[in-house]
């Protein structure tokens, strides 16, 4: 992904806002985590705005009775996960009933501040964003275009000091929402694809994939069942194609069942005993070839295929 990281770089250089497109389980959310853990560590006032030492934001701080603590990048990361349920008041806040028996019901000091304050001097991270209702993108476009956010009766007037990344899947995706086009007028789009290569894929399997103990998953097996996955990928009869989670699963589920089969070592065998139930759901047939075939059946067929064209012997 070295265009993917060049291309983010260059849009945080400018502090412009990045949405990262791209299909399931390609590294959208690792690579946002990676950016917050490059952040250096910095010292706060101890509240819910993270306020700055130098430019104290809420009334706690104001008052000077906020203590000071010190933050790494990795916990200036906030996420907000896109869903059709998410609140305006989840975004921005609300109003505290209890605060305003005490403070009045507006008084600044009643607002309980929601996750977009809570990223203040750090990095906000809205994942799937294209799944949020409209009216929470207008709340987004409020805060992102003129730097406050208005909550009812009250301007609570915030500068977005924050880095802002979104990640949205394609729209042909189900459950997900359009953006507007003054939203995304916003960002700077960057598109995430599969790893390149089969051997970039078995260092991301080598890094992440769960190991079972006393399981041995053969290097040139492995090589094949990833050099397979990618085939899927390019194939003109598919119009969504395996993730890396795809891989990841194969490569754990294939040892589970060599360990239930009372082997060391993984076999094909394990290999196609998960391969339906790891794969067949990932992936969208083509409309002209899922009118003649099931998932479960293309994928017999492409790996029967496979093994044959790589002389692994006939699949069952």
């Amino acid at each position: 992904q070295e265009k993917t990281k060049k291309q983010l770089l260059s849009i945080l250089i400018t502090g412009r806002h990045a949405v990262l497109v791209g299909p399931p389980g390609v590294g959208k959310t690792t690579l946002a985590k990676n950016v917050a853990k490059l952040l250096p560590e910095i010292e706060v006032y101890d509240c819910s705005y993270h306020c700055s030492i130098d430019n104290p934001l809420c009334p706690q701080c104001l008052s000077g009775k906020s203590s000071r603590k010190k933050i790494k990048g990795e916990e200036r990361f906030v996420r907000i996960q896109g869903s059709p349920d998410l609140t305006v008041e989840d975004l921005l806040g609300d109003i505290d009933p209890v605060k305003a028996l005490a403070y009045g019901p507006l008084a600044i000091e009643s607002f309980t501040p929601g996750k977009i304050f809570k990223a203040n001097n750090g990095l906000l991270f809205f994942d799937e964003i294209n799944r949020c209702p409209e009216k929470l993108q207008n709340a987004l476009l409020q805060v992102l275009q003129e730097g406050y956010a208005t909550i009812g009766s009250y301007d609570v007037n915030f500068p977005t000091s924050f880095i802002f990344i979104a990640t949205m899947n394609p729209e042909d995706f189900a459950g997900t929402e359009r953006l507007s086009e003054v939203l995304l007028d916003r960002f700077d789009v960057v598109n995430v694809i599969y790893p390149e290569t089969v051997a970039i894929e078995m260092e991301i399997i080598a890094e992440h994939g769960k190991k079972i103990k006393n399981i041995l998953f053969p290097h040139d097996l492995l090589e094949h069942v990833l050099e397979f996955i990618h085939g899927l990928r390019v194939s003109t009869k598919l119009e969504r194609s395996p993730s890396v989670r795809a891989s990841l699963g194969l490569y754990e589920r294939a040892q589970s069942f060599a360990m239930l089969n009372k082997r060391k070592t993984v076999q094909f065998d394990d290999v196609r005993e998960a391969m339906i139930s790891v794969l067949s759901h990932r992936m969208t047939l083509k409309p002209s070839v899922k009118y003649v075939m099931s998932p479960e059946a293309f994928l017999r067929q492409e790996f029967q295929q496979f093994t044959k064209e790589k002389e692994l012997g006939q699949f069952p």
